[in-house]
């Protein structure tokens, strides 16, 4: 049985319980023996953390110790998927750059806060994203600082009306990459529980989930 951590906490706003209790139960139903924690010194655990397949971050700001990430950061070299959503895993530790490294991209801003726009599917080949179309949010529209070395597969293009000096940028919404020999998976899609009420939103981190598993 392939086993998976779910760690919450962190900003309430991101609603990270919420999201736990959501993805915990589709896990399972992936065959997952699912464990949930609260506290980030489960990252310290090396045989716990060596032995999983899949690390599910949802954490947004706070702090991390350098005990913690350093466990967490191995693990993922080492093998151990991680995939994760919005800020719970792309705004989690804002001192921690070899974190921010991992993940492939780093928040910085949503300008007009919840605001509609659209995702733009850019792969359509990758089992993440195969079948799917283009769709809309009503949500924050992030936009992120990237490592160029991600593979994007889908994006989002701002119209400028919230900030005119963005106007036609073209950020990454989806992404994947490589940590090692660990698969990361992120997706800014999430702010609140309900966006994933958005099918296109829900089968996406889904399927990022069972891509970056071991």
């Amino acid at each position: 049985m392939k086993s998976a951590l779910i760690v919450w906490g962190g900003w309430e706003g991101h609603e990270p319980e919420k999201g736990a209790n959501l993805f915990a139960p589709f896990l399972r139903e992936q065959g997952y023996e699912v464990e949930v924690a609260t506290n980030l010194d489960v990252y310290q655990d090396e045989a716990k953390m060596q032995a999983l397949d899949l690390i599910v971050p949802i954490w947004t700001m706070g702090t991390i110790t350098r005990e913690q990430e350093q466990g967490l950061l191995t693990a993922v070299k080492n093998g151990t998927g991680i995939a994760g959503w919005h800020g719970c895993m792309a705004d989690s530790f804002r001192n921690n750059t070899e974190y921010q490294f991992m993940v492939g991209g780093q928040w910085v801003a949503h300008p007009g806060n919840i605001i509609d726009y659209t995702v733009n599917i850019t792969n359509h080949e990758d089992p993440i994203t195969a079948g799917l179309s283009d769709f809309k949010m009503h949500s924050e529209q992030y936009y992120m600082h990237i490592d160029p070395q991600i593979e994007v597969l889908a994006t989002t293009t701002f119209s400028g009306q919230y900030a005119d000096w963005i106007e036609g940028s073209v950020v990454p919404v989806v992404w994947k990459k490589r940590w090692g020999k660990g698969r990361v998976f992120y997706s800014s899609l999430g702010h609140v529980r309900t966006d994933f009420d958005v099918p296109e939103a829900l089968t996406i981190m889904q399927r990022g989930m069972l891509w970056a598993s071991r």
